[in-house]
C-alpha cells in the first residue's frame, strides 16, 4: 500500500467509524486525509469498494496478529480468552477501530472473516480435544455467539460503560463457561496477564 493509499484508508476508518457510508463523500474523505480531491479520485474506485477493502484488510490484519500472539499457547481456551481480550483492548486503545467494528462488524460480509480462520480453528481444536463441550453441528452457533459477545463488549468499552479489562475478562469468562470450561478455570484464564498484540512481521 502506498503512502497515499494508507492516508486514505486511515481517514476512511475515522469517517466510517463516525457515520454511515451513505453520508460520506469524496470531498469529506479528501479533507480528512489532507489530500486534494483529484488525488483521492485517482486512488479510489468508489466509497462502497473502499469500505469493503478497508474491512477486508482490517479483518486480515487482526487475524494475523492474534494468530501470532497465540502461536505458542497449547491450550485452546487460553488462545480463545486472549483473542477475545485482544479485540476488546484494541477497541479501547484505537477508538476509531472499535467504533468501526461496532458499526459494521455484523453487517459487512468482508468483516465476517474476523470470526472465521483462527477463531474457527481454535474452537474446533477445543472441541476435538474435549476442552469444550458442545455438538459439532453447533459450531456455527458458537462462532456467532462469540462474535456477538465480542462486539457487545466493544460497544460497552467505546461507549465508556466498562473498562476494557472488565469487559474483556467478563466476556472471555462467560464464553468459556458457555463452552463447558469449569467456572474456576474460566475465571483464571480470563484474567491472565494479556501480552502485547504483536505487529505484523
Amino acid at each position: 500500500m502506498s503512502a497515499i493509499q494508507k492516508r486514505i484508508h486511515e481517514a476512511a476508518l475515522r469517517l466510517f467509524a463516525q457515520k454511515p457510508m451513505a453520508e460520506i463523500n469524496i470531498s469529506e474523505l479528501a479533507q480528512s486525509a489532507g489530500l486534494a480531491r483529484n488525488t483521492v479520485y485517482k486512488h479510489l474506485d468508489s466509497i462502497d469498494k473502499l469500505l469493503a477493502t478497508l474491512a477486508t484488510d482490517l479483518a486480515s490484519e487482526m487475524n494475523q496478529r492474534v494468530s501470532q500472539s497465540t502461536a505458542t499457547a497449547t491450550d485452546p481456551a487460553v488462545r480463545l480468552a486472549n483473542g477475545i481480550r485482544f479485540y476488546v483492548r484494541r477497541a479501547h486503545e484505537e477508538p476509531h477501530w472499535g467504533r468501526f467494528l461496532q458499526r459494521y462488524g455484523m453487517s459487512l460480509a468482508s468483516l465476517q472473516a474476523l470470526w472465521d480462520g483462527p477463531l474457527v480453528a481454535d474452537v474446533t481444536a477445543g472441541l476435538f480435544s474435549q476442552r469444550y463441550q458442545f455438538k459439532q453441528e453447533q459450531l456455527l452457533a458458537v462462532i456467532g455467539l462469540i462474535g456477538a459477545a465480542v462486539l457487545g463488549a466493544i460497544t460497552l468499552v467505546v461507549q465508556g460503560q466498562r473498562t476494557w479489562r472488565d469487559a474483556g475478562a467478563d466476556t472471555a469468562e462467560l464464553i468459556l463457561r458457555a463452552l463447558g470450561v469449569p467456572q474456576a478455570d474460566a475465571q483464571v484464564l480470563a484474567n491472565l496477564e494479556l501480552p502485547a498484540l504483536p505487529e505484523l512481521i
